[in-house]
């Protein structure tokens, strides 16, 4: 089980699981507290996974070791129980960006890498779910911005249902707001090194499509469109094929929000269908939505909480 106050020490080091199945870490910005020993043991463990793929090295980010990286990293790790060898990461970078005059932290989704022979055990709500709820707990509940990076369909669609106010959207048809392409002109500015793609790479802003991303790092990740995993859903497959040049090596870039509609959205999704546990988490989200969140987020007098309102 989680202890929830780990959640609010500086930075997290969670753990959960059974050696009889699988063991989960979660680490937050572990350059900033682990030792050297302990850094080095934990890239081993992430290249470990990496080599898993066959795909050559990937050249950035906490798999190169960067210090600037571990130290605005939230790390998912999953190991085996019994052998104890780790088998999917997934690590998300925090980035300080400003909107509207004040700080806000993005959370990029991050690189996501799992050995294939253990795809397809409903690892995502781990891997993505778990993760930004964390993080959206020790944020006292604020909706969280989150940005995605990628060319595969699978997880345009997976970012598109998962999260709310997400641009681009094909299902939704979401509209750009001023918020979406301030932050993304930030992040392309700033921040393309945590999605390992070169200055060289353009960013059309009407599309939101970085063309020629893959020269800064992440070249051994480029795919073509036959080789991209495909979503259940036509309408990302068909968006992804029209909008994404694979022979030139495009990228997609999405923002969104996590807040507490989407986070139940999320765990709904990943719940048998017909469980009473539905009924207890629509039970528990709404009691958190309307009576819980906006008590905590009025006594937190020391957090700037933005502009908040009802999801519409």
């Amino acid at each position: 089980m989680i202890n929830p106050l780990n959640l609010f020490k500086p930075y997290f080091d969670l753990t959960l699981g059974s050696k009889k199945t699988h063991i989960t870490r979660v680490l937050e910005r572990p350059g900033l507290w682990m030792t050297p020993q302990q850094l080095d043991n934990l890239i081993k463990d992430l290249r470990s996974v990496v080599t898993s793929l066959n795909i050559g090295d990937l050249d950035y980010g906490i798999v190169k070791g960067s210090k600037q990286a571990l130290d605005n990293a939230v790390i998912t790790l999953i190991y085996d129980g019994p052998s104890g060898r780790p088998f999917a990461f997934n690590a998300l970078t925090i980035m300080n960006c400003t909107v509207r005059g004040h700080s806000q932290q993005v959370v990029h989704l991050g690189l996501v890498v799992v050995d294939p022979n253990n795809r397809a055990k409903g690892l995502s709500w781990i891997l993505y779910g778990l993760t930004t709820f964390l993080l959206f707990i020790k944020n006292r509940f604020k909706p969280v911005w989150i940005s995605n990076v990628t060319q595969v369909p699978a997880i345009i669609g997976m970012v598109s249902e998962s999260f709310g106010n997400v641009y681009p959207n094909p299902q939704a048809q979401t509209r750009r707001t001023y918020d979406h392409l301030v932050l993304a002109r930030e992040i392309m500015t700033r921040y393309r090194y945590v999605f390992g793609v070169g200055p060289d790479a353009e960013f059309d802003e009407e599309a939101f499509v970085i063309q020629n991303a893959y020269t800064g790092g992440s070249d051994n990740l480029k795919k073509t469109f036959a080789q991209a995993p495909k979503h259940r859903s036509a309408i990302y497959n068909d968006f992804a094929g029209k909008v994404l040049d694979y022979d030139r090596g495009d990228d997609i870039l999405q923002l969104g929000q996590m807040d507490v509609s989407s986070y139940y959205r999320y765990m709904i999704h990943s719940i048998p269908k017909g469980s009473f546990l539905v009924l207890i988490y629509k039970v528990f989200f709404s009691f958190m939505e309307f009576s819980l969140v906006p008590v905590i987020q009025w006594f937190s007098t020391s957090k700037q909480m933005g502009s908040l309102r009802p999801r519409k």
